[in-house]
Formats: structure tokens, sequence, C-alpha cells
């Protein structure tokens, strides 16, 4: 299960190219249970909902209630973004993590009801395996702003920005 599709990655393919960034942005999602998701309506603007994020199975799951208005924006274009809880407040231990990419549907019935065993859910429900197309967390180091970035086929890319004027700096 740990490939890289052709619009993705797996989060096992994530886990086992940057293993220590996964732990931190997996970690990050576990701090709390609620998260922010990003989808694209129907006229292609954004719809902001929230959601709880399941690892499970080394994948990411996306669990929604029967035809939300999320689920309904994923099956027509599965894009999205996920922001892990931005409601902590000052508390952002782990940094602001962002995970963007393709949401599919699972609609197999032997694999629904596996996960609905899995969480304790009874079904109906729409599930959707994520496809990590970029990962993001932004935190402060010392003086700096870091924003490291992971992509699929990509290495790790980590930028840092000073307090100063001074222009941002690409790490190697």
């Amino acid at each position: 299960m740990g490939h890289t599709t052709g619009s993705g990655a797996t989060w096992a393919a994530f886990a086992a190219a940057e293993p220590a960034f996964a732990t931190t942005v997996r970690e990050r999602f576990g701090q709390y249970t609620h998260h922010s998701l990003a989808t694209l309506r129907k006229d292609g603007s954004p719809r902001l909902s929230g959601i709880e994020a399941d690892f499970r199975w080394d994948e990411l799951w996306l669990g929604m209630m029967p035809n939300s208005r999320k689920a309904l924006d994923l099956r027509r274009d599965g894009r999205f973004a996920l922001l892990a809880n931005p409601g902590a407040g000052t508390d952002m231990g782990g940094g602001d993590v962002r995970i963007s990419g393709r949401a599919v549907e699972v609609t197999d019935t032997g694999a629904l009801e596996r996960y609905a065993e899995a969480v304790g859910m009874p079904l109906p429900f729409h599930v959707f395996r994520v496809e990590l197309t970029e990962v993001v967390r932004t935190f402060v180091e010392g003086d700096d702003l870091v924003v490291r970035t992971w992509s699929p086929g990509r290495q790790m890319r980590t930028i840092r920005r000073g307090t100063d004027d001074s222009p941002p700096r690409e790490e190697s």
C-alpha cells in the first residue's frame, strides 16, 4: 500500500521518504481531534469544513456523513487541503501543518465494512483515502520562520525567513 500514484503518494510512501517529517506531521494532527478541510464547491469557490483525520493501516483517511456537502465536493473534484487544528490558539506545538492532495472515495463494500468496524461507526458514511501532493509545516525556530515542504518525487525543501528584511533563504 505504500506506493506513489499518478496524482499523489500514499501516507506510507511519504513516511518512507521522510520518516521524521511524517512523524512530526502525524503528531501535530494527533494533538487535536478536529481539523479544517478545504474543498471546492460546484462553482469552483472554496468550502471550509470541520473534519477528523484518521491515520490507519499506513494510510490517511477522511470519513464523512452520507451526502455531506464536503463529501459531495470531493466526489465531484477530489482536490483538498487539510489543516491541522487551526483553533489551537497559541499552542502550536509541532507548528502549523497542512496536507494537500486528492481524496479517493472507497467504494468497495468489504473495505467500507472493515473501516466501519475499525472506527466503531455504523455504515452508511463516505470514506476517502488520501493521496498526498504536498505536505507543509510552518514553525518558528529562534528568530526564523521555517517552512518545510515535501511533494512526491521531489526532495524536501526548507526555507527560512528571518525577522529582518533579508530575503528568504533555502537550506540545502
